[in-house]
């Protein structure tokens, strides 16, 4: 059938199997955004407040359902504000699909209005991109995108297509969802598919299809080093929770009976309450995983790439332990720490091998080592403050239940949510790890909740990330998005000022936060109900009257005003040793 490019664009999208995409229209996108219009019964499109949002709610999409998100800007200022939403997905290897508009063909490289090297200015934080200067590459270049953002260790991709290709006309033939047999017949039938771009896909697949794999001596080795283990820790990350691999983790550690921790992208991969999860590892990590890790003669590193949060100085970490690194990346094989061995492979189907070849393990005192360290709680955790964050987060898991979806910005609520809240399943805790984009939490809640509108999802955040997404307020009343926002409110940025306390002789500059707005009169004004909160029982009242909100499908705001210098802990002074810890 002949179609313009833009309908080109929605049906190849609708053939990958997207219900929803994010956005923000433009000058360069208004065919796009006349097809998006024209279809609106069979592709939703959610406009948000900003761009980067939407990129930030195409993320949320991603992460909580494993699927690809999708986003669209117009070219320039657009395209750009997509930029720290893009970046927030690679570091956290979330599959995401980004489309911007740019000038017409005729005008790239002229300084146009509105044109900016979109393709240029992304190259290091997605996997690929493309610039689609010919309507006949444009189906082919949306199947390949959506095949690289999924594949392997997944991430974010561009398409940069000029407005003149998005009104060209050209011949589009239905093709099966990710169905490279069906790419290579067409290859000798349809005019499309003899592209260059067709016949680069056709040359990648051939070669993704002869990439040499693990071996079963590859497990085997790995087998033998646990079995000789005799204080083996098991470090699981994000990985695990990207390869729907969180039952054979959980299998794994029970056949070991080898203590756990998670990173903070790995939260929900092993449930918080089991027995041998020691909590959370790294810079605010627990006592029990920092410093078991440290005992550990074996390190079994699952989808986690040893980040510099979670190893801090590398010479001092784990250096009694031989590594065993499981990862689909090589790229990430011996960069950080050595390890001993390695497999290199799909998480799920490695550890489902893996645990035919070890055997089952009995515990000894190293499991009562690790007990002991357990017992050890800053007593931070428990100071004796009106309001203070467990509490909160307590509250709010307990009235929410295990169904929820945790979001949440970045800074001290962000470990705060980490540390304490009793997450049970993957795909539940939303958050920017390698980034630490604030701002980004609004945008991960939105993207949940349209994803999963049957569960319930909370966005934790500080007042200084909230005054950087609260216009997307408007998003969650315009599509009646019920979402909980618990905002965290010190009055001042409270992770920065922590290290001003600490390291800089409490010389507190422009951490202070003693502005406008008011945050319950600002929901206010986008239609939602705000309530504050300055002790306990005032914050369960609050938290039933917003609840009451949610019920009848709206939005709702609760502040929780907390001591401004209410820190997190334990903390990892940088440069020290992981163990190493303010408490």
């Amino acid at each position: 059938m002949q179609y313009t490019g833009a309908r080109i664009l929605i049906e190849s999208l609708i053939e990958q199997g997207v219900d929803t995409v994010f956005g923000y229209p433009g000058g360069s996108v208004l065919f796009i955004y006349d097809e998006l219009y024209k279809h609106k019964d069979r592709i939703r499109h959610v406009l948000t407040s900003h761009e980067q949002h939407a990129a930030h709610a195409a993320d949320g999409y991603a992460r909580s359902t494993g699927r690809v998100g999708v986003c669209i800007a117009t070219s320039g200022p657009g395209a750009t504000n997509l930029v720290t939403g893009i970046a927030t997905a690679y570091m956290d290897s979330v599959p995401l699909v980004a489309i911007t508009g740019n000038v017409p063909t005729s005008l790239l490289g002229k300084d146009s209005f509105q044109e900016v090297d979109i393709a240029g200015v992304t190259m290091p934080i997605t996997k690929h991109n493309w610039i689609v200067k010919d309507v006949k590459d444009l189906a082919e270049v949306v199947r390949e995108a959506f095949l690289v953002a999924a594949s392997g260790r997944p991430g974010p991709v561009l398409i940069d297509i000029p407005k003149d290709v998005t009104a060209a006309l050209c011949e589009w033939t239905p093709r099966s969802q990710h169905d490279p047999a069906a790419a290579a017949s067409l290859n000798n039938q349809n005019p499309v598919a003899q592209s260059p771009v067709a016949l680069a896909r056709a040359a990648r697949l051939s070669a993704r299809g002869n990439r040499k794999t693990y071996t079963e001596a590859d497990v085997l080795a790995a087998a033998e080093l646990i079995s000789k283990a005799k204080r083996p820790f098991i470090y699981a990350g994000g990985g695990v929770i990207i390869a729907d691999a969180a039952a054979e983790l959980k299998a794994l550690v029970e056949k070991l009976k080898a203590p756990a921790a998670l990173s903070l992208m790995g939260k929900g991969a092993l449930p918080f309450d089991h027995p041998l999860n020691t909590g959370m590892i790294g810079m605010h990590g627990s006592v029990a995983s920092n410093k078991a890790i440290q005992k550990a003669d074996l390190v079994i590193a699952i989808g986690a790439r040893f980040s510099d949060r979670v190893v801090s100085k590398a010479d001092k970490f784990a250096v009694d332990a031989k590594i065993l690194h499981l990862d689909i990346d090589p790229a990430e094989i011996n960069k950080n720490v050595k390890s001993e061995h390695w497999i290199i492979g799909d998480l799920k189907k490695v550890l489902g091998e893996l645990l035919q070849k070890i055997p089952e393990r009995t515990e000894n005192e190293w499991n009562g080592d690790v007990a002991e360290l357990k017992k050890i709680v800053p007593e931070a955790h428990s100071r004796p403050v009106p309001l203070h964050p467990k509490f909160v987060i307590e509250a709010v898991a307990q009235r929410l239940g295990p169904e929820v979806i945790v979001a949440t910005d970045v800074g001290q609520h962000q470990m705060w949510a980490a540390q304490f809240y009793p997450l049970n399943r993957p795909r539940s805790f939303l958050t920017s790890g390698g980034l630490g984009t604030m701002g980004s939490g609004m945008g991960l809640a939105l993207g949940a909740k349209m994803a999963n509108p049957e569960r319930p999802v909370v966005l934790f955040t500080g007042d200084g990330s909230f005054r950087m997404n609260a216009g997307e307020m408007a998003t969650a009343f315009m599509y009646h998005l019920p979402i909980l926002v618990v905002i965290m409110n010190n009055r001042v940025l409270g992770m920065v000022r922590q290290w001003q306390t600490l390291f800089y002789d409490e010389r507190y500059a422009e951490t202070t936060l003693l502005r406008p707005p008011d945050f319950i009169k600002l929901a206010g004004a986008y239609g939602l109900n705000g309530y504050r909160a300055e002790g306990e029982s005032q914050f369960m009242d609050a938290l039933e009257k917003a609840l009451a909100d949610i019920a009848s499908g709206k939005a709702a705001v609760v502040e929780a005003v907390i001591d401004m210098d209410e820190q997190v802990l334990p903390m990892v002074p940088g440069g020290k040793a992981i163990d190493d810890m303010i408490l």
